[in-house]
């Protein structure tokens, strides 16, 4: 290797983080993968001075020695040395081939390094350092490695939060089964405090807190994704406040905290948000409440920031207990059950079989809007109402007060999605049998016992394992890149697009992975795919794409798109201007079709608050469209109420069955928008 060849090797970049870097799923591409080349093109030049000094080049030869130059074992390794693999060499050699032969004025040095070799006055390795300077053009990264490295450093998320660090806080953990009083005795804690914060799992849960708090006097804000409730009429802050847990305050000092259901730590996609909590809060005492399971994988989060967990634990308020036989058949359905299904085929096969007996039902399922659901519970829970029946899914599983005598697991087979986003069918986990079983038997109601079954006799030996286990211990807890990481990303990478940028974030992240995983982004990408062409700046990109929508709903994706576009184009989004879009007025549902799109429609109208919430200036109209959403829930009231009726309808009018009325909406094409309730009526007079 001549003098050249050995100056460059001298210049490694560092691969000490070798094994982390590539520590990702399998079906990620590899980071130099990631990576598109840039044209790289010649500085401008009045006169082609390269030429006038040695002559014009001969292509053909420029051709042979650049194959030579590229064959060459040591030009491979001093490239290897300076952080090029062998795809990112490839690459690099047919862009600096297509510069070579096709740029008809070429830098000076490079012209006249190329003519000695050909005349065979230079060797083949003089062409290296021209060689390595173009791979650096064409990709940029190759400049900046150890910096993007360094953006994507995620082993110590404790030290992101100094605000916290600074305060000696007292970590309190109040672990429990279900019905176990553990929330409400934090929840004690956050009532008698001079200032608070909550942070719940789901609107539901922070809703109730902001209402029970102000009940009792303690004037309490309500912060979610959607809405914003002050407790004062002058809409100055409340010193407590009840939030959903990604819109907790991590700059806000308080003197209590508390996080429910801390176990949520461990979830693919929304685990971040618990972390950030538990590590960001600045509040003197955090009270976390949750499963066992999380209690080890907390004091390691904990000990981190150089804090200690005080252990409270708490047992089960009534007894649960598991029935010696399945029910075998709804004939045998009695008042306080709770038919827990997995599906929406089997909750409404399963309300109308009911019905049909004569039993009025209440129905909860996950897509309802919140106030469904609320009223869904109230009428179940009031001893005064015929209906005394629950047919839910695992929505009942937290949020929702329910006096449920006993749960009875129509399957203990749910529907997952992998790590590949493929849908995949398998036994519940002990955690969610658990949780859900748990439901059974309220403290304080009729049914100072709560029991649990299977619909069917082979099911009822599982289910008896799976609640004779304790769930498996918690390791890993999830994080997210920030905003601000992917900025400085976009700094260094000006080319690359958000769902690009993500993808080298991910790949090049370094993280304690005994501790730490990234939450699952494919929804990110999904979104930031979408709106790929439409032109906005990186800060409002990230915030469109980290809005929570159902991406299986085409009709919410399509709305997603006019959204983006339209605030592209910075035109107001206004109420007459959604409106349009989404069919004003509605009509009361009359198939299972039409049920299932006014709750997309629903998840329209959630976006729209969720981004005024970010962008006040282009969507102006929040409480125009809250008023509306009122009205929208109560009309997929009234469509519940009347379940059977629509099923009847559905298989009448729409299909043959439930399954394709279902799925009609998924179905839809995403570029062309549903007809809605009203144009078709009017369509049809």
């Amino acid at each position: 290797m001549n003098g050249i060849v050995k100056c460059f090797a001298r210049r490694v970049i560092s691969h000490s983080n070798y094994h982390q870097i590539v520590r990702q799923k399998k079906t990620m591409p590899t980071l130099s993968q990631l990576m598109v080349p840039l044209p790289v093109k010649s500085p401008p030049d009045a006169s082609n001075v390269g030429a006038e000094l040695t002559g014009k080049l001969d292509k053909e030869e420029v051709t042979k020695s650049l194959a030579k130059f590229y064959q060459r074992r040591e030009i491979k390794a001093a490239a290897a040395e300076n952080g090029i693999d062998n795809y990112i060499y490839h690459q690099t050699y047919l862009s600096f081939r297509k510069f070579c032969l096709d740029t008809e004025k070429l830098p000076v040095d490079l012209h006249v390094t190329m003519s000695d070799i050909i005349a065979g006055a230079s060797h083949l390795d003089s062409l290296l350092p021209y060689f390595i300077r173009h791979a650096k053009q064409a990709f940029p990264h190759l400049e900046c490695l150890d910096d993007l490295k360094k953006i994507s450093d995620l082993r110590l998320p404790a030290n992101w939060y100094p605000e916290a660090r600074a305060l000696t806080r007292k970590i309190i953990f109040h672990s429990g089964p279900t019905n176990s009083g553990k929330t409400f005795h934090a929840l004690e804690r956050f009532f008698s405090s001079k200032s608070g914060v909550y942070c719940g799992p789901l609107k539901l849960l922070a809703s109730e807190v902001y209402h029970k708090s102000n009940q009792r006097g303690v004037a309490c804000d309500l912060v979610t994704g959607e809405e914003r409730h002050f407790a004062n009429e002058n809409k100055t802050p409340s010193s407590h406040v009840s939030c959903t847990v990604e819109m907790v305050s991590v700059n806000t000092p308080y003197e209590v905290a508390v996080i429910d259901e801390i176990q949520m730590l461990k979830d693919p996609s929304r685990g971040w948000a618990w972390t950030r909590a538990l590590l960001g809060i600045v509040a003197e005492e955090v009270h976390v409440c949750g499963e066992a399971a999380a209690i080890d994988v907390v004091k390691e989060i904990i000990m981190s920031a150089s804090e200690e967990v005080e252990l409270r634990r708490y047992k089960r308020l009534t007894e649960l207990t598991i029935e010696d036989t399945a029910l075998g058949s709804l004939e045998k359905i009695r008042p306080g059950d709770c038919l827990v299904c997995f599906n929406k085929q089997d909750i409404f096969w399963s309300t109308r079989q009911i019905e049909a007996m004569g039993i009025e039902c209440a129905v909860i399922y996950g897509s309802l809007p919140p106030g469904t659901k609320l009223a869904q519970a109230k009428k179940f829970n009031d001893p005064d109402h015929p209906c005394k029946v629950l047919v839910a899914t695992d929505a009942i599983g937290m949020g929702l007060n329910l006096n449920i005598g006993r749960v009875i697991f129509n399957s203990l087979i749910k529907p997952t999605v992998n790590e590949k986003g493929e849908k995949e069918m398998d036994t519940i986990t002990t955690s969610q049998a658990l949780q859900i079983a748990g439901r059974a038997g309220r403290y304080g109601t009729q049914f100072s016992t709560g029991y649990v079954t299977t619909m069917k006799n082979e099911d009822l030996p599982t289910l008896k394992r799976l609640l004779s286990l304790h769930p498996d211990p918690i390791t890993q807890v999830g994080l997210h890149p920030t905003a601000e990481q992917i900025e400085l990303y976009a700094y260094h990478l000006p080319h690359a697009n958000l769902s690009n940028l993500i993808d080298i974030f991910v790949n090049l992240s370094t993280l304690d992975d005994s501790l730490y995983f990234i939450c699952n982004i494919d929804d990110f990408k999904f979104l930031a795919d979408m709106i790929q062409h439409v032109p906005l700046p990186l800060r409002a990109r990230y915030v469109f794409c980290c809005a929570p929508i159902n991406r299986k709903i085409p009709f919410v994706c399509s709305m997603f798109l006019k959204f983006a576009r339209q605030y592209s184009r910075n035109e107001v989004l206004s109420f007459d201007w959604l409106g349009r879009q989404i069919g004003l007025p509605f009509a009361c549902p009359n198939t299972l079709l039409d049920l299932v799109h006014l709750e997309s429609v629903f998840d329209v109208l959630d976006l729209y608050l969720w981004l005024s919430y970010r962008f006040q200036d282009l969507f102006p109209d929040a409480s125009l469209v809250r008023d509306m959403q009122k009205e929208l829930d109560c009309l997929i009231q009234a469509g519940v109420a009347q379940l059977t009726r629509l099923l009847i309808n559905s298989e009448t009018k729409v299909s043959s069955g439930t399954t394709q009325a279902v799925e009609a909406e998924e179905n839809r094409c995403v570029s062309v928008p549903k007809a809605t309730l009203y144009s078709r009526k009017t369509r049809a007079t």
